[in-house]
């Protein structure tokens, strides 16, 4: 039956409502750039939120590493990428908040460069030592700290990482000298306390607690607001005294700047929806990692909030890299 014009003129004028109603959808597989070799927490958490959030979006979701320069090769490839929802960053607490007050030649800002979508995960750091020191509580080893200024050390993954930052605020919170020693990442820093090379670290939990089980550090106190429930028995830092050391290392997920606020909406619905997931949530525990969704307001917040604290941390501990 051939339509009336008046018919055809109704749906001429409906068409652009209808348009507008459909939600947004990516047209092409989404690019999740990971800005850190595979195998980290921060990669394992973009792949299991990938594989979810793929079911919702209706497209493939796939992680990319492209590691180097503290992660910055990464982010630089996500800012330089279009904003039409093709590529999303799993951006951290280094690359996002602390790198823009370590490298001086960065050549963009993240903060302006990026859509804030959700936050994904956090993870606690935790204060171990070498089972030979002479501190069997974290008060302990503020008082051996103390009577000798300088002669303990300290190993972290290198100048700048989080392992580095995080200590360097305990320090300035406890208000101790302690010597750092960097190392080309977390694994042969570690490798080097249980040696007893250095005497303590301010590590990941997800890298730390093997050797925790094992007896090959002791565990002191644990940088997260509460206490965790992977180590029940160890105090929080502001149960020792040091609210100030509080720290969390985190992820969150980005995408270029200008990204439109409906593909903006519909990746925050599908990473929500993934956390919300109980097989996601013993996935994400079990690499030490705890979910964390946020609105794309509230993440722009607290990404803010964070920049001011560690450019404080960066300035007053003299932090530099090579």
């Amino acid at each position: 039956m051939i339509p009336t014009r008046r018919a055809v003129l109704a749906a001429t004028l409906l068409a652009p409502g209808l348009a507008r109603a459909q939600p947004w959808a990516p047209t092409r597989p989404v690019r999740f750039v990971v800005p850190f070799p595979a195998g980290g927490a921060t990669d394992v958490v973009a792949r299991v939120l990938g594989e979810r959030m793929q079911e919702a979006l209706g497209q493939p979701v796939v992680v990319e590493n492209r590691a180097g320069a503290g992660g910055n090769i990464g982010v630089e490839a996500v800012v330089r990428s279009p904003a039409d929802g093709s590529t999303i960053l799993m951006g951290t607490t280094g690359t996002l908040t602390v790198n823009p007050h370590l490298y001086a030649t960065l050549g963009f800002d993240p903060l302006r460069d990026l859509s804030p979508v959700s936050m994904a995960f956090t993870t606690d750091h935790v204060l171990v030592v070498n089972p030979a020191v002479a501190a069997n509580t974290a008060q302990d080893f503020l008082a051996l700290a103390r009577a000798q200024p300088g002669r303990l050390s300290y190993g972290s993954a290198g100048a700048g990482s989080s392992t580095h930052t995080v200590a360097e605020l305990f320090k300035l919170a406890a208000q101790v000298d302690i010597t750092h020693v960097p190392y080309r990442g977390s694994a042969p820093a570690m490798n080097d306390l249980v040696a007893g090379t250095v005497q303590a670290m301010l590590d990941q939990l997800p890298s730390a607690i093997g050797q925790i089980r094992g007896g090959r550090v002791r565990a002191l106190a644990v940088t997260g607001p509460r206490r965790s429930a992977l180590l029940p028995d160890v105090p929080t830092m502001a149960e020792i005294g040091l609210p100030d050391a509080q720290a969390t290392s985190w992820g969150a997920v980005m995408a270029p700047a200008g990204l439109p606020a409906p593909a903006v909406a519909r990746f925050n619905a599908a990473i929500r929806d993934a956390l919300d997931q109980q097989a996601v949530k013993a996935r994400l525990a079990a690499a030490g990692a705890e979910g964390a969704s946020s609105s794309a307001e509230e993440l722009g917040a607290f990404l803010r909030a964070e920049s001011a604290k560690w450019a404080r941390v960066v300035r007053d501990a003299r932090i530099t890299v090579n």
